[in-house]
């Protein structure tokens, strides 16, 4: 009997390793199917994409809309200022969302339960469009890299993912840190952030994710078209407010360039973070099972 129910579980597991497989593949290809059919388009024909007939292989392969975006200064400028914004803007949420949540994880904290509320508090209410347009031109920061990078370097929800990942460290080992001498700071960068790579790839991925495709704090906040991010000549293209006409070439190339610019402009805009990611996939699943085991 006992060989029998061996059998039996060894079967049941079998049969549910190859579902969970066929229902993970399925998974997989609804997800990468969109983007897949965006790539097949950026290098099909107009007349392949007209008649519907690209999936996920191209069709007509042509390279005409790849050279004249690539050859748009307009394109260029907008990637070196996307890169540049969030650069800034990930390590800036990275130092702050840091040290509020390692401040939040010591339970001895004065006054720590009402940090906590107020940093709830703003995930569900915030000053309103016209109130923060306000503020940030009264500050200054307009039509400066501050105007994007600074109203939101702390994502909340990120803040309590983080201070749950420090609570569930050994307190031992800061105790250990400070009979050895060691102040808060030297207990924070000798011996917590060197425990916390994987939470630090997590945030830093959910923050350079958030930044590389944010729009709206440019779209809001800037008058300049020479400090527009990327993300904002994407936003034209698909708002239709740049057009073939205004990036050149030949008729015969403009019916080409408007049937898949949408397409290569997503690709090329794309592209770069998603070079990041396999970096820091290892550490992905760790640092958001890790952070989210206590609440």
């Amino acid at each position: 009997m006992p060989v029998q129910n061996a059998k039996y579980d060894s079967r049941s597991y079998r049969a549910f390793r190859l579902l969970n497989t066929v229902i993970l593949l399925g998974v997989i290809f609804v997800t990468l199917f969109p983007f897949l059919n965006v790539v097949a388009k950026s290098f099909s024909s107009e007349a392949a994409i007209s008649a519907g007939e690209v999936n996920l292989i191209p069709k007509g392969f042509n390279v005409t809309t790849y050279k004249v975006v690539l050859g748009d200064s307009a394109f260029w400028t907008g990637y070196r200022n996307t890169i540049v914004y969030t650069v800034v803007a990930t390590f800036i949420s990275l130092v702050f969302t840091t040290a509020f949540a390692y401040v939040l994880s010591k339970k001895d904290l004065k006054g720590r339960n009402a940090l906590v509320g107020f940093a709830v508090f703003t995930m569900f209410f915030n000053g309103g469009l016209i109130p923060n347009y306000i503020l940030i031109t009264n500050l200054g920061m307009k039509n400066t890299i501050w105007a994007v990078v600074l109203p939101n370097a702390i994502n909340v929800f990120n803040l309590l993912v983080m201070k749950s990942f420090f609570e569930g460290l050994p307190h031992e080992l800061e105790e250990a840190g400070e009979l050895d001498g060691l102040g808060t700071y030297g207990i924070l960068f000798r011996i917590v952030l060197p425990l916390s790579k994987a939470i630090l790839a997590t945030m830093f991925l959910f923050y350079a994710v958030a930044n590389w495709n944010a729009w709206f704090g440019a779209f809001l906040y800037f008058d300049d078209k020479n400090l527009f991010p990327v993300t904002i000549y994407l936003r034209n293209m698909l708002a239709g407010v740049t057009t073939s006409d205004s990036l050149g070439g030949g008729t015969a190339d403009q019916t080409q360039i408007s049937s898949n610019l949408r397409s290569v402009t997503m690709v090329l805009t794309s592209l770069p973070i998603l070079c990041v990611y396999p970096f820091v996939q290892k550490y992905f699943v760790t640092g958001v099972t890790l952070g989210s085991v206590k609440g």
